[in-house]
């Protein structure tokens, strides 16, 4: 595969769920980019980013988080599941055939909002996984973490979602404005962060907090002036669960008449990008 067209790649898990990965692969491609999604957006509104930073020799793989976008499944009452589904089931299949698709490269995890979360936890627990980690518009939603202006109301918005999201069977957060349709599980596990600033996934035995600080390698984030929903000090919260990484951060305001906030830069990512690959 040698073309920065988008391609499709399908992949399917072990329990059935399938979904597609978008790719796009660079004949010169010097390193793969293993990309996690935000909460409730689908893989395909990341291929801007994908095709500025394949136009800088990277090769770009779009996860897709299941519930969404290409994914077979989407989250019912009869259809559940949470952070360890995500982070054991279906991320170790994509990752598969990405080292299938393109063998040798050395290989980037990152992610944006949710998926920067999740890529920190997911090198804890795979650390071969990657030689390098990337946070875009990434922090921890620990409530604590926030300014004043903002903290107080979170912990009542915590609790209230895992509740919203048992009575329909599902967060309906197309209707209320926060995620997509997303399963009672991934809501209840993110919860559990946001009010008790630890990482943890039902279901799962490994210490991922201790699995986190074990992490060693080069981190680069990038942080938004205007975003509310991962402002600086939940970055720095974030960051300080993997002190044995060093992380450079890139601070970005707006240009253009482009807010810099937590989903503008999707559709113009180019500074982002520079900010991402200004080091070797």
């Amino acid at each position: 595969m040698t073309s920065t067209t988008p391609q499709v790649l399908p992949v399917r898990a072990h329990d059935g769920h399938a979904w597609s990965l978008a790719a796009l692969v660079p004949a010169d491609a010097r390193a793969s980019l293993v990309w996690l999604p935000a909460l409730g957006v689908a893989a395909k509104h990341y291929l801007p980013f994908a095709e500025a930073l394949a136009a800088r020799g990277i090769a770009v793989f779009v996860h897709e988080w299941r519930g969404n976008g290409s994914s077979s499944l989407r989250a019912a009452r009869d259809h559940d599941w949470g952070y360890r589904e995500l982070l054991t089931v279906d991320l170790p299949v994509s990752e598969a055939a990405i080292d299938t698709a393109a063998p040798g490269l050395p290989r980037i995890l990152g992610g944006h909002s949710l998926g920067g979360q999740l890529a920190c936890c997911r090198l804890g627990l795979s650390p071969d996984a990657a030689q390098r980690l990337w946070l875009v518009a990434a922090g921890a939603p620990y409530w604590r973490a926030f300014p004043p202006r903002t903290r107080w109301w979170l912990p009542m918005a915590y609790r209230f979602l895992p509740w919203l999201a048992d009575r329909c069977g599902a967060l309906p957060g197309r209707r209320i404005g926060f995620g997509g349709q997303e399963a009672r599980g991934v809501i209840r596990d993110w919860s559990r962060s946001a009010l008790s600033g630890r990482y943890a996934a039902a279901g799962l035995d490994t210490d991922l907090e201790a699995a986190m600080a074990r992490i060693a390698v080069p981190i680069d984030a990038v942080v938004k002036t205007e975003d509310w929903l991962a402002p600086a000090s939940s970055l720095r919260f974030l960051l300080s669960k993997l002190p044995a990484s060093t992380a450079t951060i890139a601070t970005l305001d707006a240009e253009g008449g482009r807010r810099a906030d937590h989903f503008g830069w999707m559709k113009h990512p180019e500074r982002t990008v520079e900010a991402l690959v200004r080091r070797p």
